[in-house]
């Protein structure tokens, strides 16, 4: 049987991998500035992450939703003692694009409304409403087309409000750091008056936070270097370290329904326990305020290139360049065995490293990119 042929491949086949770095069957290291697409938090293979895997595996690994589950409670108050959103409430999925339709799905019962809004550049996942909200036309089938999403810019309040008042829409989604759209941030101010548009005219502000959360931008949600309090959160990625999980955390003015939501794997015994695991690394190792510092340290050596344009924060970083990228991180990928990542702007690099990358790496990293330049 064939494989259905959608990824374009690199000719590396990883075989194993251990902190920042993975290896293919020759032994040969290559070292990792992407994580999988910002999945790797803790560092591949992390001890504590691959013991508390195998504990539980020993006992049990999956059980429906139909049961009680105690290791969800667990991680619902690690999540609320990690971010400070104590009165938030979790449902568990499997996967960022789940956690996007879910957050969606909630959005449209709690206003009674069907339109999202979404921004210039966005992206939130492949299926159904996920990618009918996700802004690269290629990408989505006359299927999801028949959803009702409008985009806007980011930074235009006007555009935003004149949609609003139209009365049907029942959510706006924005991510506080665009992952796959080039690293493009929305201001403070701009944010700030998202939610003060939403509170007005009865809308859902959903933060997608499935690339940027877990202490990838410095803060534990990326949102939270301002004030506002999201209607929904979504969050993946990060969490899990590698073991797919998802979730989203809902504000406690939208209320719970018995059959509201529902998921087969999500919160299952090992995505919990991978969760959890997570979050033990991140506050024992301060990882959140090592991403901060090391984002300093990475703007320092890049402002050493000239003409390039830093963009994102924390270890959600992006270099932008006066030409294309493809070549480049072919190049770094086979001469200098360093992977980085791309995206929709096709002049802006990628960085989304394992929150445990150290200085050294960087300096391998900028050694390599000035060899290659």
């Amino acid at each position: 049987m064939k494989l259905f042929e959608v990824y374009p491949l690199y000719d590396v086949q990883p075989t194993r991998a251990k902190d920042v770095y993975v290896y293919d069957a020759e032994g040969t290291a290559y070292l990792d500035l992407y994580g999988g697409h910002a999945v790797i938090s803790i560092g591949h293979s992390h001890p504590h992450y691959v013991q508390s895997l195998h504990e539980q595996l020993d006992n049990i690994a999956f059980y429906s939703n139909a049961i009680q589950n105690p290791w969800q409670q667990k991680l619902a108050d690690a999540i609320g003692e990690h971010s400070c959103l104590h009165d938030y409430q979790l449902f568990m999925c499997s996967s960022g694009a789940e956690a996007i339709e879910n957050a969606l799905k909630m959005a449209s019962f709690h206003t009674g409304k069907k339109r999202v809004l979404a921004f210039k550049g966005a992206f939130h996942g492949r299926t159904s409403a996920a990618v009918a909200v996700t802004d690269n036309q290629k990408i989505i089938a006359p299927l999801n087309a028949q959803q009702a999403v409008c985009f806007v810019p980011f930074e235009d309040h006007q555009a935003v409000e004149k949609e609003l008042q139209k009365g049907d829409v029942c959510a706006v989604i924005f991510e506080p750091i665009q992952g796959v759209g080039g690293l493009d941030t929305p201001s403070k101010e701009f944010i700030i008056q998202l939610e003060r548009l939403c509170q007005h005219y009865n809308t859902c502000l959903i933060a997608d936070e499935v690339q940027s959360g877990f202490s990838r931008s410095g803060t534990f949600f990326a949102f939270q270097n301002t004030s506002i309090k999201p209607h929904i959160i979504t969050m993946a990625k990060g969490m899990g370290n590698g073991f797919p999980v998802g979730g989203i955390l809902i504000h406690p003015d939208l209320k719970a329904q018995y059959g509201l939501l529902g998921t087969t794997f999500g919160g299952n015994h090992l995505a919990c326990r991978a969760a959890l695991a997570v979050l033990d690394v991140l506050k024992r190792d301060k990882l959140q305020e090592h991403a901060g510092q090391m984002e300093q340290y990475f703007r320092e050596k890049a402002a050493q290139i000239p003409g390039v344009k830093i963009k994102g924060r924390g270890l959600m970083l992006g270099l932008e360049f006066d030409f294309e990228v493809g070549p480049l991180r072919k190049r770094l990928i086979h001469e200098k065995h360093i992977f980085t990542g791309g995206s929709s702007n096709k002049k802006v690099l990628r960085i989304l490293p394992p929150l445990t990358v150290q200085t050294e790496h960087f300096d391998a990293f900028f050694t390599a990119l000035h060899d290659v330049l």
